[in-house]
């Protein structure tokens, strides 16, 4: 169970909020191939909880310039975008809009390594924004996840001690960036199994382990 006290909840968004990790494979996929770039499996393993650039610059090389990287990201981001608008309230994570009402009396942001469009745009379809006090995307901090900056901002918005505050991520990467921020760490599996690092794992906000865990929230 939780201690008492102040308690604040940090969201990753792909693959915690939205189950999109299939969308951003096939969205690299194409992108790459209106490029000239065949992506393999091990590329598509490298990409989860990293942000563009650095993904950008694995696919493409290290010798784009900061504006190509940030070109090459934006157009995949926008190709994203146009795949999972038709279908993005189809692919929530089960549960997560009735979790987010459910703990709206709790300070609640979203910190995520995605584009800050990608995240107005999934929350503002699904009607979710209303539920986060405060979004924080990867272009607010110097460091991506795994370092912990975008959480250590998200509490300091939040207002609430990094100790106070549990995450809910899905990739090795957030997951690391959670605990190097000295919070604690749900793991979502809608991309692994096995999250080294969490306090516990749920397959989706639905799991009453969670309700337990939470001390009822």
């Amino acid at each position: 169970m939780l201690r008492t006290g102040p308690l604040a909840l940090i969201f990753d968004m792909d693959g915690v909020v939205v189950n999109s990790n299939d969308v951003h494979r096939d969205a690299w996929i194409e992108f790459n191939r209106r490029h000239g770039i065949a992506t393999t499996e091990a590329m598509l393993g490298r990409m989860y909880g990293k942000r563009n650039d650095e993904i950008v610059r694995d696919f493409f090389g290290t010798h784009l310039t900061s504006e190509e990287a940030f070109a090459h990201g934006a157009n995949k981001e926008a190709l994203y975008r146009e795949m999972i608008g038709p279908k993005v309230n189809q692919v929530l994570v089960p549960g997560i809009r009735e979790f987010l009402v459910r703990h709206q009396y709790l300070p609640v942001a979203l910190a995520t390594n995605a584009e800050g469009e990608n995240a107005e745009f999934v929350l503002g379809e699904t009607g979710l924004r209303p539920l986060f006090r405060f979004v924080v995307d990867g272009h607010q901090v110097q460091h991506a996840k795994p370092h912990p900056e975008i959480y250590l901002l998200a509490a300091r918005l939040l207002e609430v001690d990094p100790s106070k505050c549990v995450v809910f991520e899905d990739s090795y990467a957030g997951v690391a960036a959670g605990v190097a921020a000295g919070m604690q760490v749900i793991g979502v599996q809608t991309l692994h199994r096995e999250l080294p690092g969490t306090v516990l794992t749920v397959p989706d906000f639905d799991d009453p382990a969670l309700a337990e865990w939470l001390g009822g929230g």
